[in-house]
């Protein structure tokens, strides 16, 4: 239990629109540093008095020009903060960075502060957490249980609410594993949605920097600032932001069958996935039972040869001349890359397109899968025992994700019979980040539990302090409705989304003439010559709502738009003179249906030619 102010960026930003300070939450996060007395989470933290200065550079609170100012951010340590040192795990291999990774110069431009470099298993080589030189992190809600890795720091950072957000990288799944044993959020993005430059590599084609958070919607505001695409990395990728909104009404969704699941004797796991399964029909959403043999087989690839060899190349020439500065286990994992031969890479890549050429129908056949994030718990004392099979069993969920190009997020589910934390993650096809991370909003949020090993509460929105009745209701209709390309000003604004909704029959919808991005146009007009239109209702406090207003270009304006329910409320229109040019797309019924009509007649003509 964490006493004090909440980390979640909504918590947090309230707390400074009240006039607290950067300054104030540093002394908090030293404070909780000493009161969680955990060794093993930091390997290196940044200086007080540097990040006091730090703090005094961000100026006047603004989310809206650095939607993370004042937030707490953590870094495995296998990825580059400027002047800090990087040593992977292995100090003999330790170096100090001279700037900034990708993803930690993009957190930081947001105005959020870099607290230290996290422990992890050695090289991100592991799924236990406890393959380190240093003192081993522990398991945020039970210490007797392995805090799960490589990203192990990160996520128990996050849990002790040490920090708003953390950096892992997830190979095998270094960011979902360590997230559902301690209860939090782990948001694996596509493979080369956010850039590697600057992150050690275990395998390069297949790593990705994942996010550690203690909410869905905190993972993903950070994963909208860092994903983009980088011309320094090889393996960059332009992954769009989008689809984090509300979440289709029924999903087709991929379940392990029954006979395939595996839970290696944890019964309780076991029930707490079929507790999972039946909240996620009580969404309304329709499970789809799926063998799962040949993902099994896709995973039992990733150890070996191709990507054991890939591991080996990725540091041979500091194994080769220093060998014994390795962790016994990872050392053994890494000689063993040595027996290898270009042929035995070949036969992996072989095997696994063959695989991939099976699974493509059945990842085609539903809209995402919900698979436990991890099969069981496990003690220090079991993983000291087997540490070579429990590690792999811990990767029964994750293993094959990567390999096969899917995007995941893992989310918290609830409270076991035992007491242990439950968790699933959720899986799709590559550039579905939006999609599954709308679901997992929803399965956390229906979860109704407390964040990490807190207790704190869920924030319900920014305006905790604010009487229900000052909130500002404000009707949106184009660019800014959930996965359309401007929806992210709304969420910089800790903006909640309340509901779909439509017009009355008293507006015409324009595509407007010459925006980027483009945008439509509500024109009032008298009852019969208009029609009703699609919108969403999003709602905001005062001082958010000012600023999103003064930002909004002509030909846009604010004014009152009456809703088919016969309420009101401020929204989006149109001038007059937008009207030039203008195409009239008002039997389309709103611009999300008009938009993907119009995708969809290019992508039936680019097939027809």
């Amino acid at each position: 239990m964490r006493a004090g102010l909440p980390f979640d960026i909504v918590s947090l930003h309230e707390f400074y629109r009240q006039g607290g300070t950067a300054a104030d939450m540093i002394e908090m996060v030293f404070a909780r540093i000493g009161e969680v007395d955990d060794p093993g989470i930091f390997i290196h933290l940044a200086d007080k008095r540097d990040l006091l200065a730090q703090a005094a550079v961000l100026g006047a609170f603004d989310p809206a020009a650095k939607p993370l100012w004042g937030i707490p951010f953590a870094v495995k340590d296998n990825i580059d903060v400027a002047g800090m040192p990087t040593t992977a795990a292995c100090p003999d291999y330790a170096y100090v960075a001279q700037k900034d990774a990708t993803v930690v110069r993009l957190l930081r431009e947001a105005g959020a502060l870099a607290i230290g470099k996290t422990n992890l298993d050695q090289f991100a080589t592991g799924l236990v957490g406890v393959r380190s030189p240093y003192p081993i992190p522990r398991n945020a809600i039970d210490p007797t249980l392995v805090p799960g890795g490589s990203s192990s720091g990160s996520a128990v950072a996050t849990s002790q609410g040490i920090v708003s957000l953390a950096l892992g990288t997830d190979t095998a799944g270094s960011g979902r594993v360590p997230a559902g044993l301690n209860n939090i959020v782990g948001l694996k993005p596509s493979v080369g949605a956010l850039s590697t430059s600057g992150v050690i590599p275990a395998c390069r084609t297949l790593d990705c920097v994942s996010i550690f958070a203690l909410t869905v919607d905190d993972a993903w505001k950070a994963f909208s600032i860092v994903a983009h695409y980088d011309d320094a990395d090889a393996y960059s990728k332009s992954i769009p932001r989008v689809g984090f909104g509300a979440t289709p009404p029924v999903l087709k969704i991929g379940v392990p069958a029954k006979a395939d699941r595996q839970f290696f004797g944890d019964d309780a796991m076991e029930a707490s996935y079929d507790d999972a399964i039946a909240a996620v029909v009580k969404l309304g959403h329709q499970v789809i039972e799926i063998p799962f043999g040949n993902f099994y087989k896709v995973a039992n690839l990733l150890y070996e040869g191709a990507w054991v060899a890939e591991r080996y190349a990725a540091v041979k020439d500091f194994f080769d001349i220093t060998e014994e500065s390795f962790h016994p286990v990872t050392r053994k994992i890494y000689a063993g890359a040595k027996t290898l031969s270009a042929a035995d890479a070949f036969n992996g890549l072989y095997a696994l397109q063959a695989l991939k050429r099976r699974v493509a129908p059945v990842i085609d056949s539903v809209d995402l899968f919900c698979v436990p994030t991890a099969p069981r718990h496990y003690t220090r004392a079991e993983l000291d025992a087997e540490p070579i099979r429990e590690n792999s069993r811990l990767g029964t969920y994750t293993n094959f994700v990567n390999l096969l190009d899917m995007c995941g997020i893992a989310v918290p589910t609830g409270t076991r019979s035992d007491g242990l934390p439950a968790s699933v993650t959720l899986l799709a096809r590559s550039g579905r980040d939006g999609l599954t991370a709308a679901l997992a909003r929803d399965i956390h949020q229906a979860s109704g539990l407390t964040l990490g090993a807190t207790g704190w509460p869920a924030s319900p929105i920014a305006s905790s302090t604010i009487p229900s009745d000052r909130l500002i209701n404000l009707v949106v209709v184009g660019a800014h409705l959930s996965g359309m390309p401007l929806n992210g000003q709304l969420r910089e604004l800790d903006a909640r989304f309340l509901s779909k909704g439509r017009t009355s029959a008293s507006y015409r919808l324009y595509e407007l003439a010459g925006q980027q991005p483009a945008k439509p146009g509500l024109i009032r007009v008298e009852e019969d010559k208009g029609g009703e239109i699609e919108v969403e209702i999003w709602q905001l406090t005062p001082a958010a709502f000012g600023q999103f207003v003064a930002a909004i270009p002509a030909p846009l304006g604010i004014g009152t738009i009456s809703l088919a329910d016969g309420t009101a409320a401020k929204g989006f229109l149109a001038e007059a003179t937008a009207l030039k040019g203008a195409l009239d797309i008002t039997s389309h019924g709103g611009w999300r249906a008009y938009v993907e009509g119009k995708q969809s007649a290019l992508k039936f003509e680019r097939t027809a030619s």
